[in-house]
């Protein structure tokens, strides 16, 4: 066990009130593509940039064009949780961490077992018809051909996703706000925390403890009282709780 993982170690035994806010890389160990590393959908050939494709302009004007990629590239039935995953559900259960704030759609959290979870970015598993607001399931849109459509009215049905252009979701926001500014210890990790406004909620953060766990640099590495250079699954299956 390295020194930063004794570190972690000790400030997740020292603390009773702990956040973790994470990203992308929570879940690339579970074989789900991020979007700005070297294998990220960034830098894969599409006809459309993936930024340009998930953004509400494109769903409302291209929306056949969306679901081409929606449906091959976001909607991963075959991921499993990582150690990361099943670590912080542990902890949750253990009455040691009070939220996990994800920018993941994936599900993969309450996969594992963990209870509240705050979805700053919404979920692939929900989705709603825009007509009737009728709600439909991951199956639904994973067997859907083309455009999905309403069995009840025949609306177009929309990812609960916040696509580029939308807004967070207030009330997520809001207990977001509240559960980090409230932490003794705010984990970050998995995240280059470069997407915003979900990156500004550190902000909020008045407690004890910061800990980075992420493989690159990100700009709270200097405020933080540990930084682990690490992918977090390896470093999560080395804690114990």
């Amino acid at each position: 066990m390295t020194d930063e993982i004794k570190g972690l170690q000790e400030a997740i035994d020292k603390y009773d009130d702990i956040v973790f806010f994470g990203g992308a890389g929570v879940s690339t160990e579970s074989g789900i593509p991020d979007f700005r590393s070297v294998d990220g959908l960034y830098n894969q050939q599409y006809d459309y940039p993936p930024e340009t494709i998930l953004s509400h302009d494109f769903f409302m004007d291209e929306t056949k064009e969306f679901y081409r990629f929606y449906q091959a590239k976001m909607l991963c039935d075959t991921a499993e949780p990582n150690a990361a995953h099943r670590k912080l559900a542990q902890l949750e259960q253990a009455g040691k961490l009070k939220a996990v704030i994800t920018q993941n759609i994936d599900n993969l959290h309450q996969m594992a077992g963990s209870k509240n979870v705050l979805e700053l970015h919404g979920s692939v598993y929900r989705n709603h018809c825009i007509k009737c607001g009728k709600s439909y399931g991951f199956a639904y849109m994973k067997n859907s051909r083309g455009v999905p459509r309403c069995e009840t009215c025949q609306g177009l049905i929309k990812p609960d996703v916040v696509l580029y252009g939308e807004g967070l979701d207030n009330d997520t926001v809001s207990r977001s706000v509240q559960a980090i500014s409230s932490a003794q210890l705010l984990i970050i990790g998995g995240t280059s925390l470069a997407v915003y406004p979900a990156a500004g909620l550190i902000d909020y953060f008045k407690g004890e403890g910061l800990i980075v766990i992420n493989k690159a640099p990100t700009p709270r590495d200097r405020q933080a009282d540990l930084v682990v250079s690490q992918p977090i699954g390896e470093v999560f299956s080395q804690i114990r709780v």
